[in-house]
């Protein structure tokens, strides 16, 4: 009997399932991630603290045994990634997220104490490619930067779409590529563009395209999900240290620690805070994933609030503790009001902006 039970484990062991398992992972203050080099900064030390969760994908076996533990959740990978793209590229989505959330927080957060900073629009970035698709022969992979067509200049994914749309399925086109490098920690690097032609298909069901300049369902598909490529002129040089963590829900954490670091006195009045949610370039806050594990962690860690995305209000209060106050916000300047309410200072630029 103890044969066939320990055969039945093994098996289990060896059946990868197509779940996964989000469960608590850590509350880290953020500023001690952060180098700021070209500006002054304010040497207070406020607690911000940015949280994550483990995601695992599940054996059969892990899959029984995780039902029995607390602060679980399960998700198929259907719900994580986009129809046709294969579960392999999700750390390297999620990396190109992370980088992307880095951006968008210092865009929001120089914009926020009065800089106003010029884009300059750079490509059409892979965000995703569809399994067998005419991308995937071609070897495209995650973050790479295709910068033209055919030796036409491509400077976002609209134009992109707008190249291929109309093509006659079977033809044959050159992109200009930057390729992506992306170290085991998440770091992305790009090299100069080099030339990568691939034949175009028909696309399996109709596409149609949000992009105002493409008209009407296309005739060729290259496999490719899109994001805008785009470069801004910042005033400082700042890195933040994010090794092996992916996803974009540090984003609002890190606005708020950079705007900390940038302006004088203390902006969260020395609470012990933590936060969760994507932000844009416009100071938008967005929803995210594994509210409930997060609450867990900041917990954990001591925070006294917890600033969540409204939308998730809900969940984060039936997973805080006494003690933990959750705030739910739908912008920047929300989280920054409510700083200011428990004592926090208004975010004065120690540099004034030019």
């Amino acid at each position: 009997m103890l044969v066939l039970v320990l055969v039945v484990v093994g098996a289990m062991q060896r059946w990868t399932l197509n779940e996964y398992a989000l469960t608590p992972g850590d509350a880290t203050p953020v500023q001690q991630l952060v180098s700021i080099k070209g500006l002054p900064v304010d040497s207070h030390h406020d607690t911000i603290m940015l949280t994550d969760v483990y995601l695992q994908r599940l054996n059969a076996w892990q899959y029984v045994v995780m039902h029995f533990q607390r602060h679980v959740a399960f998700l198929n990978g259907d719900q994580i990634l986009e129809p046709g793209i294969p579960s392999s590229q999700l750390v390297a989505q999620g990396f190109l997220e992370m980088a992307d959330s880095k951006q968008s927080a210092e865009v929001a957060a120089f914009t926020t104490l009065g800089w106003h900073l010029h884009a300059q629009p750079t490509g059409a970035v892979v965000n995703g490619v569809v399994t067998n698709s005419p991308a995937a022969k071609a070897a495209i992979k995650v973050a790479d930067e295709v910068v033209g067509v055919n030796g036409t200049t491509v400077l976002n994914s609209c134009q992109l779409q707008a190249k291929v749309h109309s093509l006659a399925p079977g033809t044959r086109i050159a992109l200009d590529i930057r390729r992506a490098r992306i170290s085991g920690a998440g770091d992305i690097t790009r090299s100069t563009a080099s030339k990568v032609w691939l034949t175009t298909a028909a696309p399996d069901q109709s596409l149609s395209s949000a992009c105002p300049s493409v008209k009407g369902p296309a005739r060729s598909w290259l496999g490719l999900s899109l994001e805008d490529g785009v470069q801004y002129q910042f005033p400082a040089r700042i890195s933040i240290d994010t090794k092996y963590i992916g996803g974009p829900s540090a984003g609002l954490a890190m606005t708020l620690s950079l705007i900390d670091s940038l302006s004088r006195g203390s902006l969260t009045g020395h609470h012990r805070i933590a936060a969760t949610g994507t932000i844009d370039q416009f100071g938008n806050v967005g929803d995210v994933g594994g509210v409930a594990q997060k609450t867990v962690a900041v917990a954990d860690a001591g925070a006294k609030y917890f600033f969540v995305p409204r939308v998730e209000v809900a969940t984060a209060t039936a997973n805080a503790p006494a003690g933990l106050r959750i705030v739910g916000v739908t912008k920047l300047s929300q989280v920054l009001s409510a700083l200011e309410r428990i004592g926090g200072a208004k975010p004065i630029p120690i540099t004034p902006p030019r």
